[in-house]
């Protein structure tokens, strides 16, 4: 009974210090958030995947990123979206079709301009592995946990390499088996973008299908 009764108590040891924030995953994050604050703006190449290994999905996807404060443009092959922090423009190259909306974030959204700071609200952190290996180069691997069930994604796995503190791409998992990758090449600092360029022209798109849901 005793055994038990010890065993019991490590788990529980386990189970508490998980939920709470590891301290050693808080520096990682606050290294990395502190070097993309100090940053104007930012592009980089983005590969995004879809997988599902359950039902045998890997749908594989190349882009481009651009950000500048809460502002991001996100080109890739399928589709272009822009934030400007207030309005979102998604827009379909195949059916040269635009969807302009509000932007609402929610509490659990993972944006391209809200990633580097997502975990200091909302989720518990955890560091899983100081030095694993992505394209050949050393990264600290950081989960995070919504606080919330419900969200919609119930895991965020972040890539840092340890030597620039760069986020190097994340994974995120939803409860439906699907995971979303993301994974970021050729990180340029050097640009300055205006405030127009988060915007989308209609007149750079003739016969563009204008579908504004506000």
């Amino acid at each position: 009974m005793k055994k038990f009764s010890f065993t019991l108590m490590f788990v529980l040891i386990g189970i508490i210090a998980f939920a709470q924030k590891d301290p050693e995953a808080k520096q990682i994050l606050d290294a990395m958030s502190t070097k993309m604050k100090q940053i104007p703006a930012y592009s980089a190449d983005i590969t995004s995947a879809m997988v599902n290994e359950v039902d045998n999905i890997n749908e594989e996807f190349g882009g481009k990123i651009t950000v500048k404060g809460d502002m991001y443009k996100l080109e890739m092959d399928d589709q272009v979206v822009i934030n400007n922090g207030t309005t979102v423009w998604t827009y379909l190259p195949d059916v040269n079709e635009v969807n302009i909306d509000n932007y609402s974030p929610t509490e659990d959204e993972i944006s391209p301009s809200k990633i580097y700071e997502a975990y200091k609200s909302g989720y518990k952190y955890m560091l899983v592995n100081p030095a694993a290996s992505m394209n050949g180069e050393t990264v600290a691997e950081v989960d995070l946990v919504p606080n919330d069930k419900d969200a919609q994604f119930f895991k965020i796995k972040l890539f840092i390499s340890q030597k620039t503190k760069n986020l190097k791409g994340w994974t995120m998992f939803d409860k439906s088996g699907n995971q979303y990758e993301y994974t970021i090449k050729n990180f340029k600092t050097n640009i300055s973008p205006k405030d127009s360029f988060f915007a989308f022209d209609t007149a750079k798109y003739p016969g563009v299908e204008v579908i504004d849901l506000r």
